[in-house]
């Protein structure tokens, strides 16, 4: 049986399962208070997913009063130190896929590929800034933090809801599900750094409850089904580099887009590789 064929047999039953009201029952008990019932919760994931809590700014696991907020835990403040680099790694969890778009199509794993006009929601000028610009795929696994920090400073513009499907993201899904990231529920942030724009997409993924942003909060749900979109005027909202932007209530990946020929990766950024948020991610070209 060929590698391709298992990973799409793997990945069956996501086409079959009712993917949007396992959601929402997810996203329900993850924010309940249950009291004691929560803490069980919250230690058995801690053992079952090795979660390291001695990073976590508060460790104890009965104080958190939700699945939610011990999931979304902020860590203490010497844990993620900023690397000198003119780009640093948004999040911890590791990279499913990075380099240089290929015209318009974005590698997502072996006989796949998407363009960038359909990860930001079909608008064409804004996915041509990124013609054969540099790409990262970074995926949040659950026992990660999940909080999802600038890679450098930037000025919001826009940012826009798009509906979609709420496949899986890890790494077997990504090799059986076609367009996957651009197929799935996402908000597309866009931001113009030092060097130019730059797109930062929180793509969604079965039993992921919600996504957030520090200058909204909370943008799904709701889920109407159809495009929403914000702008801003530009420099009402600037976040410095390593800088809180967003987070994922229960886990997911990151789409970043930069243009051509403004950052290259550092050479041990490779699929698969573990990352902390803070590395070193690349530098200036």
């Amino acid at each position: 049986m060929s590698s391709s064929f298992s990973d799409r047999l793997a990945v069956l039953p996501q086409y079959l399962i009712p993917k949007q009201a396992l959601t929402a029952f997810a996203g329900w008990v993850a924010g309940s208070q249950w009291g004691g019932a929560t803490t069980g919760i919250i230690d058995w994931f801690v053992q079952r997913y090795n979660v390291n809590m001695s990073e976590a700014a508060n460790p104890d696991t009965a104080s958190y009063k939700s699945f939610n907020e011990f999931f979304t835990r902020p860590l203490h403040a010497s844990a993620r130190p900023l690397a000198h680099a003119a780009y640093v790694s948004p999040v911890d969890g590791a990279i499913s896929q990075c380099g240089q778009i290929a015209g318009d199509q974005v590698f997502q794993a072996k006989g796949h590929s998407y363009s960038t006009r359909a990860l930001v929601g079909g608008d064409a000028a804004l996915a041509a800034q990124f013609q054969d610009g540099q790409f990262a795929t970074l995926y949040l696994s659950p026992r990660d933090y999940h909080r999802i920090h600038m890679p450098c400073a930037g000025r919001l513009s826009r940012m826009v809801y798009v509906p979609g499907d709420l496949f899986s993201v890890n790494p077997t899904t990504a090799r059986g599900v076609p367009g996957l990231f651009a197929r799935n529920e996402r908000v597309v942030c866009v931001f113009e750094g030092e060097h130019g724009p730059f797109v930062m997409v929180l793509v969604g993924a079965t039993i992921v409850g919600s996504m957030a942003t520090v200058w909204h909060g909370v943008v799904n749900p709701p889920r109407p089904g159809t495009v929403r979109e914000w702008t801003y005027e530009m420099g009402s909202i600037s976040l410095a580099q390593g800088e809180e932007m967003g987070r994922f209530l229960l886990g997911s990946t990151v789409v970043m887009l930069f243009p051509q020929s403004v950052m290259q990766f550092n050479t041990d950024w490779t699929p698969a590789r573990p990352i902390a948020m803070g590395e070193a991610m690349g530098s200036v070209v």
